[in-house]
């Protein structure tokens, strides 16, 4: 038996997810999402930061998976380090928090809960601006605009992008523009339909960007 599900959890922006690794399963493809998260696997505990590009995920038959996933530029003021610092990186959790803290988590009877209680107590709440930036970024909106809507410059965007997402607007965006060619693409729209309505020039436009950003093409996201 293996399966993924997720749902809104309690805190804002916040994903929850669990997953169990069936027998004979295919390396997962992790597609990069803008998104931190803190994973308990097997009764271990890290931090996955965000990743620049798709990552190829071995798991072992068996294995469980109870984990958050922070949007909008959440989970560093929980994990406590910016996400410039796990970029395309998992460290483990006793590296960041106290060791007591960690295994409190490790040794839960229900490791998600035990998750989502410590990320309640960590919770610094949102940045309005960092909501907004992910929004703009998943509208396509320029770089330039948002910052005006957000009263910061350009470059003071791009530092606060980096701590909460791990890149700068411009990364953001066409990380967030190829996850919702994804979601289109798997309602089964004709992939020129996708690459206009995700905000591409045009469908070769949208085949190179998946594949720089995937590491596959398209078709192969959607088997």
């Amino acid at each position: 038996m293996g399966g993924y599900e997720e749902w809104a959890s309690p805190l804002p922006h916040v994903v929850a997810w669990r997953s169990v690794t069936a027998p004979g399963a295919a390396p997962a493809r992790v597609l990069p999402d803008g998104c931190l998260d803190l994973i308990w696997r097997d009764g271990a505990v890290f931090v996955a930061g965000p990743d620049t590009s798709a990552r190829i995920a071995p798991s072992a038959p068996g294995s469980r998976y109870a984990a958050l996933r922070f949007g909008a530029g959440t989970g560093p003021g929980v994990v406590g380090i910016p996400a410039s610092e796990v970029v395309d990186r998992q460290v483990p959790l006793e590296t960041v928090w106290p060791a007591a803290s960690v295994r409190a988590i490790t040794e839960a009877a229900d490791p998600l809960a035990a998750l989502t209680a410590a990320a309640r107590r960590r919770w610094r709440g949102t940045d309005r601006a960092m909501v907004a930036l992910a929004g703009a970024a998943r509208a396509g909106l320029s770089v330039g605009l948002v910052a005006a809507r957000c009263g910061l410059s350009s470059r003071q965007l791009q530092r606060r992008s980096n701590a909460a997402f791990g890149y700068g607007p411009k990364t953001l965006h066409r990380i967030l523009r190829m996850q919702r060619a994804v979601v289109l693409a798997r309602t089964g729209q004709p992939f020129a339909s996708v690459a206009i309505e995700a905000g591409y020039a045009d469908q070769a436009h949208l085949a190179r960007e998946v594949r720089a950003l995937a590491g596959a093409p398209l078709t192969a996201l959607l088997r």
